[in-house]
């Protein structure tokens, strides 16, 4: 699915990362109603079958209806792209967090571990 013409470089690690993010909110919106935005029942199957894994970084955890109220910025009951992208971007930098707590905390091991073994 191109979305620009045949005559572009070759899409680098982060715009196929970006397209996969496109694609994978249209797998979602296209189900009911609005075909370009989402319905809590199609957000509540994104964030179930795409984030549940990092969605467990975020420290506050919220129920459907909270994110859906706190992302739904002009309260149509629906979640446009931009919407959806403040939930991505917030889990993406809470995920960023965790990696460099366990990168942390394993250092931490390490140096404990080397300073018994002298």
């Amino acid at each position: 699915m191109s979305k620009t013409s045949q005559t572009q470089e070759p899409l680098s690690q982060l715009e196929k990362s970006m397209d996969v993010i496109i694609d994978v909110f249209h797998q979602y919106s296209r189900r009911e109603g609005d075909r370009d935005t989402l319905t809590k029942t199609e957000l509540k199957l994104l964030i179930e079958k795409q984030l549940a894994n990092y969605l467990r970084h975020v420290k506050c955890k919220a129920t459907i209806d909270e994110i859906m109220k706190d992302l739904d910025m002009n309260k149509d009951a629906q979640l446009s792209f931009s919407e959806v992208m403040l939930l991505i971007t917030r889990v993406t930098i809470a995920t960023h967090e965790h990696l460099h707590d366990v990168e942390n905390q394993q250092q931490q091991q390490h140096k404990h571990q080397q300073q018994h073994h002298h």
